[in-house]
């Protein structure tokens, strides 16, 4: 591991050494100590916290990386920021930003002294403190990690747009057997190298999790080597476990790396050199839990799985243990590290970059600041005149693609929106977009290729995790987008989207924290419209997994036309740090609201259709709700045959955009008081609601409704297979002929009308099965239906 000539001089060398050491200390600090920071009195257990929480296994290697890191980032000026994909290494991030001084300028009370040592050991994993991973309480940080397998992608997500930025992506081993990080890899395939900037990747190979080896550390050198190589990438090995040759190796390292993607970059940008790069990365092999105990209780733990979390117990029980742990304490020797104040020493704070060059203080890791307003088309230019309800539309994701397309001309200089998609771009109906821009490819491409470009808006991957991800990365460094996914994979996502919810709830709470652009999803291709692909395809559950988020964070639309889906996604793209998810249909559908209306209707999120209703010279009969396109449409279907056939019937019908308005206003910012709900669906009055989803969340966001025991709720019941689209309704009741059915049930003043237009509705069920399996398409009347007053 000797080179001819060293990149680090014997006084750097020892300078980083001890910088290493601090961080360490801090490290092991901050797990274990409650007080007596500088260890200036023997240690006794009530220095020590009650409760240990946190993870060495993974910190020393990662403090190490950070060390060598700023030191990179002074000598090439490097824009850089730094993702711990290993979270739990929470403690080796909040050591650097406290020793770098970015901490104390966030958090004026955790001083750099004594004091603010004693406070930064206690907050950590202690109550009303702070999480143990990389969580956005710590400056700096992008990416929590507390669940693995993201790191990657929110990296390339970063630097997507961002030619400047370096984003250096510590990845677990432990991490690399998943499978959103197992794909990740092929990220490079998708990066320009003019327009976007560069990932570092850094595999530490540890050799452990939590209790078993990690695949990556038990294969061999070459086939590791060949596996990267596969993956595009040009892997340097960084491995061994003595400190002085294990720093001047990663410095070499760093060094070669780093003038690597400059020439890269060189070459692209002057040369225009347009093949695709293959990227330099490294492999740091180092023993889990280095330089921690060698051997507790008999037993190896340096180098195993035993040091992932707290290595040593401390407490009455192992008394022992307090001695080896102030041994430990010791082996760093922090009286070379920090003076009788407590503050870390001139020549070694000196090691850390300066001002915005800090890992901890760039603005990129604080997306918010950088974040500017998209340049907006007016959505009213692209509505569609509805002179009356009922006419036909092509789709009302064809009509939005327009828009979207315009957004993303209008913002094509600033380059800060993309779309992102699992290769459904088009499929959901966003064709229009590609008269603008391409999708971005690095890969090979072939004369029969349509909109592949080396530089474009549309970031497409047949990898939900992926787009995910980058999404993430884009939106957390500053910049704005959209992800549009069919309805039924959208739970790919179910747990990203769960951890970046929590990621910006967390956030609101921290004022330091700038708030970043919402997340929007347009799920398009939904339940409904899926009869042709079958069961599999068909599931509108992720609406159930985003409402158990928090309230000031989640927001769900279900516009019923292109009018409305115009109207909300400009809502949407001009917020801020939210979860939006809109569905909508890409198939021709009626449209109902001209965009005067539509707008109205969107401002409010909940109202009466009046030109659909009778009831407006008194209390109606019944009240028959909708959420969704094809709810409304059938809803609306149901309500022309009740006032044909029964047309004393008093019928009030309610649609719903914003589903949120069912919830009470005690429980979220968009719901309706009780008094305002109770105004719209009665205090007793029969109610039939046609839903888009699976029925019981409506009951479950209105179970404390006055009028909740006569509500009676239509939607998804898992039932499905390939069929027509008025099938689909059938098979699950949601159809016009069962809700006039369950109307009828629940109004005994029908009488014999009723009787007699309940068995004409039951024969017609009949007549629409033998149709289907006869002639495989809908019935004449269905596919033909329009509405009339």
């Amino acid at each position: 591991m000797e080179t001819k000539t060293r990149t680090l001089t014997p006084e750097l060398l020892q300078k980083i050494d001890a910088y290493w050491r601090a961080a360490n200390y801090l490290s092991v600090g901050q797990i274990y100590l409650y007080d007596n920071p500088l260890l200036k009195q023997p240690l006794s257990l009530d220095h020590v916290k009650p409760m240990l929480l946190g993870h060495w296994g993974t910190t020393p290697g990662q403090n190490f990386i950070y060390a060598h890191l700023n030191r990179i980032i002074k000598k090439y000026d490097l824009d850089m920021i730094y993702i711990s994909g290993p979270g739990h290494g929470g403690p080796a991030v909040v050591s650097h930003t406290y020793l770098e001084g970015t901490y104390s300028e966030i958090y004026p009370n955790v001083t750099q002294d004594e004091a603010g040592l004693k406070k930064l050991f206690t907050q950590f994993s202690f109550p009303g403190g702070i999480p143990s991973h990389a969580s956005p309480e710590c400056p700096g940080s992008i990416h929590e990690g507390g669940e693995l397998g993201y790191s990657l992608s929110h990296a390339f997500g970063a630097v997507f747009d961002n030619p400047d930025l370096v984003v250096a992506c510590v990845v677990g081993d432990g991490e690399a057997e998943t499978g959103a990080l197992a794909t990740a890899w092929h990220s490079n395939k998708f990066l320009n190298p003019i327009t976007d900037g560069a990932v570092l990747p850094i595999l530490h190979l540890n050799g452990y999790k939590i209790a078993n080896p990690t695949i990556l550390a038990r294969i061999t050198h070459e086939e590791l080597d060949q596996l990267l190589r596969g993956y595009g990438w040009s892997p340097f090995f960084v491995e061994g476990y003595e400190p002085d040759l294990m720093h001047e190796a990663m410095a070499s390292t760093l060094d070669i790396v780093v003038e690597q993607i400059q020439q890269i970059q060189k070459d692209a940008r002057v040369l225009r050199n347009v093949t695709r790069p293959r990227w330099p990365m490294i492999v740091f092999n180092s023993p889990k839990g280095w330089t921690g105990p060698k051997v507790v209780d008999g037993r190896q733990v340096e180098g195993t799985s035993r040091s992932h979390q707290v290595p040593l117990s401390v407490d009455s029980k192992h008394p022992d243990h307090l001695k080896e742990l102030e041994s430990w304490l010791k082996s760093y020797h922090p009286e070379e590290l920090f003076d009788e104040e407590g503050h870390l020493k001139p020549e070694l704070a000196e090691l850390a970059p300066a001002g915005q060059r800090r890992m901890g203080a760039n603005p990129h890791a604080n997306g918010g600041k950088l974040l500017r307003d998209l340049c907006m088309p007016d959505f009213h230019d692209y509505a569609l005149n509805v002179p009356a309800p009922g006419m036909m539309g092509i789709g009302d994701t064809h009509i939005l693609g327009r828009f979207v397309r315009d957004v993303m001309k209008m913002n094509e200089k600033p380059r800060n929106f993309r779309l992102f998609g699992p290769d459904e771009t088009i499929s959901n109906g966003l064709e229009a977009v590609f008269e603008v821009t391409n999708r971005q490819w690095e890969a090979a491409t072939t004369d029969n290729d349509e909109f592949l470009a080396p530089s474009g808006g549309v970031m497409e991957m047949l990898s939900e995790h992926q787009c995910e991800g980058w999404l993430e990365g884009y939106l957390l460094t500053g910049r704005h987008g959209l992800f549009n996914c069919y309805e039924a994979f959208i739970h790919i996502v179910d747990s990203m989207f769960n951890q970046h919810a929590k990621w910006l709830k967390v956030t609101s709470a921290l004022p330091w924290r700038i708030k970043i652009a919402s997340l929007n999803y347009l799920l398009a291709s939904h339940v409904w419209r899926q009869d042709h692909n079958g069961f599999t395809h068909q599931d509108p559950g992720f609406i159930d997994v985003v409402v158990n988020k928090k309230a000031e964070i989640i927001r769900v639309y279900l516009p019923p036309d292109a009018n409305c889906l115009l109207s909300v996604m400009d809502h949407c793209l001009r917020s801020r740090h939210y979860v939006n998810v809109v569905i909508a249909g890409k198939h021709p559908s009626p449209q109902w609201l001209s965009m005067d209306a539509a707008v109205k209707h969107c401002a409010e999120g909940i109202g009466i259709w009046q030109w659909a209703s009778n009831d407006q010279d008194g209390e109606p009969d019944v009240v028959m709700g909708c959420a969704g396109d094809v709810p409304t449409l059938e809803t609306l279907a149901a309500v022309s045959i009740l006032r044909q056939h029964l047309p004393h019937l008093k019928i009030r019908v309610i649609n719903v955009i914003d589903l949120m308005k069912l919830q009470p206003s005690t429980e979220h910012p968009h719901g309706l008081s009780d008094p305002d709900f109770d105004s719209l669906f009665t205090k007793d009055k029969p109610i039939i609601f046609a839903f888009h989803a699976y029925p019981w969340l409506i009951h479950r966001l209105t179970y404390r409704r006055t009028n909740h025991k006569n509500l009676h709720v239509r939607g998804y019941k898992e039932e499905g297979t390939i069929t027509t689209p008025f099938d689909m309704a059938v098979l699950n009741d949601l159809d016009r002929f069962h809700l006039v059915i369950d109307t009828i049930d629940r109004l005994p003043q029908t009488g014999n009308a009723g009787v007699y237009l309940k068995q004409q509705l039951k024969d017609k069920l009949i007549e629409h099965r033998q149709y289907i399996t006869k002639f495989g398409q809908d019935m004449p009347e269905i596919r033909n239906w329009t509405w009339k007053a």
